[in-house]
């Protein structure tokens, strides 16, 4: 899952994926944004000192993702389809939770096979409640070990990972705490590789 020494990243190549979404366009999941400008900053920082390690163009912004639900469909064809009675059944078991605003912590820098990120650190065990009651509609898609964090970037190409790691500690780290006041439920579109999430629907959290 982390990179470790003496290996090589796995680079994302740039072209489309038609196998995987078959002519779909959106790819929904639910994350939290990240509202806070000097945490932007910071990131936006590091992107920068390790920009000629990652593929460009990329316009997503920085989130933590907590979900990936599977391609938005009106009708369930295939195993990742996501259906509006899905997202219903998600809402009621959001709402069951009865959720009150909480708080990340954001730190350190990492790397997992095929990208770089910053460490999102949840002492309180809140995003483990929020997954597993968003899994009552159904498995999560492409479920790996989930680690929450916020993603710089995609490798570009096959970099030693020796030199990441030394890169990576000789570089400056700040910690954040991460105000959550609401989720957020949206879609990225498939065919437009590392593109911008699109926002469909915000929870708040400690609604009445």
């Amino acid at each position: 899952m982390f990179i470790q020494a003496n290996q090589f990243v796995i680079p994302t190549q740039q072209h489309d994926y038609p196998e995987w979404h078959r002519g779909r366009e959106h790819y929904a999941l639910w994350y939290l944004s990240i509202e806070h400008p000097a945490l932007v900053q910071y990131l936006e920082r590091l992107k920068q000192q390790f920009s000629d390690l990652l593929l460009t163009p990329n316009t997503r912004q920085f989130h933590i993702t907590l979900y990936i639900c599977g391609f938005s469909a009106e009708i369930k064809h295939w195993d990742d389809d996501f259906v509006e009675h899905q997202f219903q059944r998600q809402l009621q078991a959001l709402q069951h939770l009865q959720l009150q605003p909480f708080q990340l912590q954001i730190g350190g820098i990492n790397s997992f096979n095929s990208a770089l990120f910053v460490d999102v650190q949840d002492h309180a065990q809140q995003l483990c409640r929020i997954r597993q009651a968003l899994s009552t509609a159904g498995a999560e898609i492409a479920a790996l070990q989930y680690h929450p964090h916020i993603t710089l970037g995609l490798y570009q190409a096959e970099h030693s990972t020796n030199h990441i790691l030394e890169r990576i500690q000789n570089t400056a780290v700040q910690h954040f705490d991460l105000n959550i006041r609401h989720l957020n439920f949206g879609y990225y579109q498939a065919k437009t590789l590392q593109g911008p999430l699109f926002s469909s629907y915000q929870f708040p959290l400690g609604a009445s």
